[in-house]
């Protein structure tokens, strides 16, 4: 029997200027690291998108995503490092 620990957790991401929490989820791959993201927008609408470990670096994958979200990439991916460290 496998033991998989479930790894979830929230962080206040400072973005463009502008300091948004993150909700973050490991997702079950053998094969792969993949986070699945949600944060909520200026209008209180829920985004959602996956991150996926590619080499040394975290790149944010999904469709239609805002501008804020991509050019944040390096810090949200420096968020999953940091809590990793405590697993």
């Amino acid at each position: 029997m496998q033991f998989v620990r479930m790894v979830q957790f929230t962080r206040l991401v400072k973005i463009n200027g502008r300091l948004r929490e993150f909700n973050f989820r490991k997702l079950k791959s053998p094969n792969e690291e993949i986070f699945s993201v949600n944060v909520v927008n200026d209008r209180g609408d829920r985004i959602l998108f996956n991150m996926k470990k590619e080499g040394n670096s975290w790149k944010v994958v999904g469709e239609r995503l805002p501008d804020w979200i991509t050019s944040g990439e390096t810090e949200l991916g420096q968020s999953v490092e940091d809590e990793l460290q405590y697993w």
